[in-house]
């Protein structure tokens, strides 16, 4: 829906902004800023023997050591590269330590639903989601940034308009809805069952975090 493209706008106009240049807007208000680090795309590094979710979590591990409060910090779907627990739990862990530890300004994108509940915990936090609307079969966008999380994933849509065959696409809506009524009639998703065995707020130095930022980059 455009998030990926909003974050690196926020950033460009940021670095215009500082070499003096003028920025894509009737008013800006733009803080002090130290450095701008980005965790966006996926890519191997085939030179280097590094998967592309090694790169993702070198990157994030070296800006988990060098943000500092006056940092800005663009993430872009993180833990994608690793199974659906792993990504998650390393998603919410980082964004957390973000939060608590860097303080810096942050955007996080993610498909993760469950990231939706840090504000609950962290004041300085928020959600907010790029709009959407269904048109028939179709999906449009709108491009306007929205307060709150978003209320659905428009993930069929967009293989849809991608060119997915419908065969394809007729398939996948099938599984998504038996997934929808097992997550109906078992009253939870499985994501949402790993936070339910961590209801308590886990300790800032939990194992998770010390691991990651024990990776030197």
């Amino acid at each position: 829906g455009g998030k990926s493209t909003f974050m690196r706008q926020t950033a460009l106009v940021v670095l215009l902004a500082y070499v003096g240049a003028f920025v894509p807007a009737e008013a800006a208000v733009i803080g002090p800023i130290d450095r701008i680090f980005t965790r966006i795309g996926a890519a191997d590094d085939l030179a280097g023997g590094r998967s592309t979710f090694m790169v993702e979590m070198t990157e994030a591990a070296a800006i988990l050591h060098r943000a500092t409060p006056n940092s800005l910090v663009l993430m872009d779907e993180i833990g994608r590269g690793t199974s659906t627990f792993d990504g998650l739990a390393l998603a919410w862990a980082i964004a957390r330590h973000l939060l608590s530890h860097n303080r810096s300004h942050t955007l996080f994108a993610t498909h993760y639903f469950e990231l939706t509940q840090l504000p609950q915990e962290f004041a300085q936090a928020a959600n907010v989601h790029l709009s959407a609307v269904e048109h028939g079969d179709g999906i449009v966008f709108l491009h306007a940034v929205q307060e709150g999380p978003a209320s659905q994933s428009y993930g069929l849509q967009v293989a849809q308009l991608a060119g997915v065959p419908q065969p394809v696409i007729r398939a996948a809506r099938k599984r998504l809805a038996w997934l929808e009524q097992h997550s109906a009639d078992t009253g939870a998703t499985p994501q949402l069952d790993l936070f339910a065995l961590a209801a308590d707020p886990i300790d800032d130095e939990s194992a998770l975090t010390e691991a990651l930022a024990g990776i030197d980059p």
